[in-house]
């Protein structure tokens, strides 16, 4: 450990308008977009199309929650684009040369003792992609922000809600970051469309 150097995160809030992603998360956004625009939003129009000719729509259940669900996806394909348009995908498999292979930056796996001595292990990602389960930490988090540009040996200091901690940076490698796939919500308008048979009868209100 080097004892002389002990490294404090800067303070200044992310660059505006960055989001750096790995390409699984990035992979995972573009399905989600595709989920939605061309199998969930269509299905659920069909619902509304349908709910819209069975009478009076102020009483028509299913016409009204097709309504709200359709608005709650356009707004996620809206959030979706502008993510994917602002995306900087950062591969951390991508070859490093010099300090951008020893030090921790976007897309680092980091090993670090905490003042106790307890080991643990974090990658670096984005803030789409974190997944607390896998062990995966936003680049913003303030432990991201607390091992961001350290080395193997070095002392950070993390600053969170919970108060104030020295770290030891015990490692620091660039492999594969294997991130949680798109999955079909269950219970999606798509989904049940596809276990009904076919030419299914829709029923109203007086069982018809």
């Amino acid at each position: 450990m080097r004892k002389g150097f002990t490294r404090k995160p800067k303070a200044e809030p992310a660059t505006a308008g960055k989001n750096y992603i790995t390409p699984g998360g990035f992979q995972r956004l573009q399905e989600e977009h595709h989920f939605l625009l061309r199998r969930e939003r269509p299905a659920v129009t069909e619902v509304v199309t349908w709910a819209a000719a069975n009478g009076d729509r102020s009483e028509n259940a299913d016409y009204q929650y097709g309504k709200r669900r359709l608005r709650q996806i356009d707004g996620r394909i809206r959030f979706l684009r502008k993510r994917m348009e602002a995306a900087e995908v950062v591969d951390p498999e991508a070859p490093r040369t010099g300090q951008a292979a020893t030090r921790a930056f976007f897309g680092a796996t980091v090993r670090y003792s905490t003042a106790a001595g307890v080991e643990r292990e974090v990658s670096i990602v984005g803030t789409d992609e974190v997944d607390l389960e896998r062990n995966h930490i936003s680049w913003v988090s303030p432990l991201g922000r607390a091992l961001l540009k350290s080395a193997p040996g070095d002392s950070v200091i993390l600053r969170a809600p919970g108060g104030v901690e020295d770290l030891e940076v015990l490692d620091v490698r660039y492999e594969r970051i294997s991130v949680e796939p798109f999955r079909e919500p269950l219970g999606s308008e798509s989904s049940s469309k596809r276990r009904q048979p076919d030419n299914p009868v829709r029923q109203g209100k007086d069982g018809l």
